[in-house]
């Protein structure tokens, strides 16, 4: 699925289950990653984590459409739009959208492993260190890289 998919994907879901066009722009944003979609306040574009389409398929990117289209409705609207008012909640029941999206797998990062020469203590660090400026906090012995490991 690509932008001009989902564009008519979002138009489809908004006359069906809201009876009312859409008529700003939906895309993916690679950059979201701790949400399923965003809708932007000042242009009024629908935003969707492609990672959510992959992980979860069209389900999920319907629930997370449907939620993102009672931001916008109601925003437009001049109604309750955020989480906490009533009148986004009940939307949110009528047709069926998620309140939160399915969790994607946390990505641990790449981590680096560090010895110390004298005592032997292993360090496990996310960020990279520098072995000349800082010491085994044990015994203030000399730190050496070990390797990088996911």
């Amino acid at each position: 699925m690509d932008n001009n998919d989902l564009q008519a994907y979002v138009e489809d879901i908004s006359l069906e289950y809201f009876s009312k066009p859409f008529h700003h722009k939906a895309f993916f944003n690679p950059r979201l990653r701790t949400t399923g979609g965003r809708y932007a306040l000042g242009d009024h574009h629908i935003e969707i984590n492609p990672k959510h389409v992959e992980q979860f398929g069209q389900k999920e990117l319907a629930s997370i459409v449907k939620h993102e289209l009672c931001h916008y409705h109601l925003h437009l609207e001049g109604k309750g739009y955020k989480h906490r008012d009533q009148e986004f909640k009940r939307l949110l029941a009528e047709v069926g959208g998620a309140r939160h999206c399915s969790a994607l797998p946390e990505n641990k990062g790449i981590s680096h492993l560090y010895e110390c020469k004298d005592c032997s203590e292993r360090f496990v660090r996310k960020r990279r260190i520098r072995t000349d400026r800082y010491v085994c906090g044990r015994c203030r012995g000399k730190l050496k890289k070990i390797t990088n490991f996911s």
